[in-house]
């Protein structure tokens, strides 16, 4: 179940191997992203494109969106 988290849970989680989702269009994920995140633009995901992700291991999604 999704839920929000602090940068300190954050950190916790990917310090136990959690894998880190971007979700932002692929042109603003390659101007800036945190080091270590994969791209999955939103638009995009679907049972597919989150293929690859580890299913013993939580998924951190995020973005960065001004508006």
């Amino acid at each position: 179940m999704p839920k929000t988290i602090d940068r300190d849970e954050v950190r916790r989680l990917l310090e136990d191997g959690a894998q880190l989702v971007d979700v932002l269009p692929r042109e603003e994920y390659e101007e800036e992203h945190i080091a270590g995140a994969i791209n999955v633009p939103l638009k995009e995901l679907d049972a597919e494109t989150t293929a690859s992700l580890r299913k013993d291991a939580p998924v951190i999604v995020y973005c960065y969106d001004l508006q």
